[in-house]
């Protein structure tokens, strides 16, 4: 019998009692989608943290991914989202099953709203946001959700969430990488007891190449992805790198055998120049 690699990673507690893996796998509809790196990312990287959206137009693909690992669902940390296409309450429910079937499960461990916005006519962002929201706190109550949480939210869409609504969000997912970090808004997470989780950590490259980040890699025999991957980490986010690339992919899950000293996260901690890679929620109301 052969038993697949489980990658030494830590989890971070939810407010729920539930560990979610620090470490995950992105996926996107930039880029395409690669069937043989999810199933190597599982197999032979041993990663056990999915992260995906409906919005990426991969759900059925990953799901027979998932199955062709054949590692067992308990085993696995599945997070997807609600694209705003879907915000209202009928729509949240009805979409929500309808990925869990794309997919090929019966449960995700965390469900997130993707955007602040609803796009909605006729609605404000608030209203249609907390009717959205009251549609995923009876989906984790019925336990198709292990977990809900949100996408983009800033410190007013959580504070009119938290007025609004019953369950506080259990993750905020926001982009965080050298060049932006919303310190405020990670403090706020913090101290309402919500994860906070960063994708895009490379900057979609943009970070690979600053001279700081070269400089630190080459002190510690590390690629700059590992460096960035691993200043993220050490900052105690939940970080989701993206590839389709089975080196990369393998290269950026091994950043749990070496620690960043204090002087080289501060150096890190000190390129953040406001600068978004890719969607900015700041004028969202």
């Amino acid at each position: 019998m052969s038993y697949a690699k489980v990658l030494n990673c830590p989890t971070i507690p939810l407010s729920n009692g539930l560990q979610i893996p620090i470490f995950g796998l992105g996926t996107s509809h930039d880029g395409g989608y690669s069937h043989d790196a999810i199933v190597y990312a599982l197999t032979e990287c041993g990663i056990r943290h999915i992260d995906t959206a409906k919005r990426y137009g991969c759900e059925e693909k990953l799901g027979i991914a998932i199955s062709d690992s054949k590692l067992p669902r308990s085993d696995l940390w599945l997070t997807n989202k609600l694209w705003h296409g879907d915000y209202g309450y009928d729509a949240a429910k009805k979409a929500c099953l309808t990925s869990c079937s794309q997919m090929r499960v019966q449960y995700f461990d965390l469900y997130l709203m993707h955007w602040p916005g609803s796009f909605q006519p006729g609605c404000s962002n608030r209203e249609m946001r907390a009717e959205t929201w009251r549609a995923l706190e009876e989906l984790y109550k019925e336990g198709v959700c292990r977990s809900i949480g949100v996408s983009n939210f800033l410190v007013h869409h959580l504070e009119q969430l938290k007025e609004d609504c019953s369950v506080v969000p259990h993750v905020n997912q926001v982009e965080y990488h050298p060049f932006q970090q919303p310190i405020k808004l990670m403090d706020y997470c913090r101290q309402e007891g919500i994860v906070f989780e960063g994708y895009s950590p490379l900057a979609k490259g943009q970070v690979i190449s600053d001279q700081t980040v070269l400089h630190i890699a080459k002190k510690y025999r590390r690629t700059p992805a590992q460096i960035c991957i691993r200043w993220s980490i050490q900052n105690g986010v939940v970080t989701i790198p993206k590839s389709t690339k089975r080196k990369r992919i393998e290269e950026n899950s091994q950043v749990f055998d070496f620690q960043l000293d204090d002087s080289d996260m501060a150096a890190l901690g000190g390129l953040h120049d406001e600068r978004h890679v890719t969607w900015d929620p700041t004028n969202v109301e």
